[in-house]
């Protein structure tokens, strides 16, 4: 029985994992295909609409996570190591994300071959994450929860501190870019609430273990998740603390609510996080009884999410190059382009509905899948292979 419920488990963070990868590649195929995404945020009240905001504010829920599962994994494989080989195991992967963020993933963003952006985003967090988490695991399980708690609830006691062109502040808590001998890289995900959030998972893998009653872990994810939303509209309620935007009143609803509901990524907020981790607590809560053949899809994709996640971001600016060529603006534009939500005016009356943005997220999935079916079985059945680890 025990045997089967670890299945089961396992299963729901699959699931987890995998509907967040899937949300995630709609945000980039909207980076790259519709017409808003050169000249405006698409979480502005001020020039958005609903169908966009929406597009745009359900993948928050992406990173939130995707890290938190992180941290639940690692304590998961320190089930089968010693504290010492999961501490190396995390130290050595956390330097390889690092790797595969500067040359692999900003490759994939510009197709420059000179390097000269380089976003340190997503998994560069994750890699930097992993390093912390490596020392980390060696405190009681107290303290790292305590740490955790701490500074997710307390980093936006920071947001007032302001230190220009430190590296080590952009690092940790201000999105900051810099100039370097011809190079522009931007800290886009600051660390500090970052590292929490895995601690954080790390923290929860507990609830995992094959000793642990089903039905008490799930009352305590039910628990945990209503109490933060709830936690969400109550310092919403008050304004005054939570993220370092506060919403406006624009005399208008549909402004008005999009401004409540507009919390900031860059850092994660308080807000942010209660919302996004506290729906990822109540899915993973009532979803480890599902099953069936669109489970078993989306679980692919959450039990292969790093391969899937270079090979999509290749997928998706390859097909941008195609479309802008056979739309006349020609497929150079779609190389070394600047950043997103930068207004481009060589792109201006380039792009796609939304409605074509959703079908060519739709075939981006498509396309992917087999070859991520293919690479989980491979790892399936060769799990003697060291390296497929760090994949």
């Amino acid at each position: 029985m025990s045997s089967s419920l670890t299945k089961q488990r396992i299963q729901s963070i699959d699931l987890l994992k995998g509907l967040v990868m899937v949300i995630m590649a709609l945000d980039h195929v909207r980076d790259y295909f519709h017409y808003s995404a050169f000249f405006f945020d698409a979480t502005d009240p001020t020039q958005t609409t609903w169908p966009i905001f929406f597009t745009r504010f359900i993948t928050h829920f992406c990173a939130p996570a995707f890290s938190f599962l992180a941290g639940t994994s690692a304590f998961m494989i320190g089930k089968r190591k010693s504290p010492s080989e999961l501490s190396s195991f995390l130290f050595k992967r956390g330097l390889w994300l690092v790797f595969v963020e500067v040359i692999i993933i900003s490759f994939a963003w510009k197709f420059d071959i000179n390097f000269t952006h380089i976003t340190l985003a997503t998994i560069w967090q994750l890699g930097i994450s992993m390093i912390v988490l490596a020392g980390l695991i060696h405190l009681p399980k107290t303290v790292i929860l305590g740490f955790s708690l701490v500074i997710i609830f307390g980093h936006n006691l920071l947001d007032n501190i302001h230190f220009e062109s430190n590296v080590l502040w952009a690092m940790l808590h201000e999105r900051q870019k810099f100039e370097f001998a011809g190079h522009t890289i931007v800290f886009a995900y600051s660390l500090l609430p970052w590292i929490a959030v895995m601690s954080l998972g790390y923290c929860f893998g507990s609830l995992y273990d094959s000793s642990f009653e089903a039905k008490k872990r799930i009352r305590i994810l039910n628990g945990l998740g209503i109490g933060s939303i709830a936690l969400f509209f109550i310092l919403i309620a008050f304004n005054t603390y939570g993220d370092p935007v506060k919403w406006t009143n624009y005399g208008d609803t549909s402004k008005t609510l999009m401004s409540i509901f507009n919390i900031s990524k860059y850092p994660p907020s308080l807000l942010y996080l209660l919302m996004t981790l506290g729906c990822s607590f109540l899915f993973l809560a009532n979803s480890e009884k599902l099953k069936g053949k669109v489970i078993n899809f989306f679980c692919i994709f959450g039990r292969v999410p790093f391969f899937y996640y270079i090979i999509h971001l290749y997928l998706i600016h390859l097909l941008a190059i195609l479309a802008a060529e056979f739309s006349g603006y020609g497929w150079q534009i779609m190389v070394s382009m600047p950043t997103f939500v930068t207004r481009v005016e060589a792109l201006k009356g380039y792009g796609f509905n939304l409605v074509t943005v959703y079908l060519i997220w739709i075939l981006v999935i498509l396309l992917l899948y087999p070859l991520c079916k293919k690479f989980d079985a491979y790892k399936q059945n060769h799990k003697e292979k060291w390296w497929l680890s760090y994949l």
